[in-house]
């Protein structure tokens, strides 16, 4: 299988309350977009809807060399990607509930939810999403500052 589908393989194992369904599908859409050199540092999967009740809305969701990436397979034809790249990341936001946890990434044009995640996985997530986003920030800034 492909890397992206393999890392939601384990978080699964590892993280067995998570809500998730076709999960191979929702991962054959990220890697169908990896661009040449890009390669999958960390993946997981999740509801991307605010809604906790509804779980029929699983994306794959990886943390790239170059960005964030999003991908939903469609029941019955096409897809959706989305994807987040440093310089539009704004902030993230954590929220735990009585069985599930929910993530809230804030980008300069949308809000992008991730919900029933297992209550467990929500320090991991965020410690990779976190660390990922503060280390590619930097080499924006100083691209920035060689510019000037």
């Amino acid at each position: 299988m492909g890397a992206v589908y393999d890392q939601i393989k384990k978080f699964k194992k590892k993280y067995k309350n998570t809500v998730m369904w076709r999960v191979k599908k929702h991962s054959k859409v990220i890697e169908r977009h990896l661009n040449p050199g890009e390669e999958v540092l960390y993946a997981f999967a999740g509801q991307l809807n605010d809604n906790p009740l509804n779980s029929y809305c699983t994306a794959a969701i990886a943390l790239t060399t170059k960005r964030i990436m999003i991908g939903q397979k469609n029941i019955l034809f096409g897809y959706s990607l989305n994807t987040i790249t440093p310089d539009l990341f704004n902030d993230m936001q954590v929220n735990s509930g009585i069985f599930f946890g929910k993530i809230t990434i804030d980008t300069a044009k949308e809000l992008v939810i991730i919900t029933n995640l297992s209550k467990k996985s929500l320090p991991e997530i965020e410690t990779n999403i976190s660390e990922y986003m503060l280390k590619e920030k930097q080499k924006y800034v100083q691209d920035e500052k060689t510019k000037i």
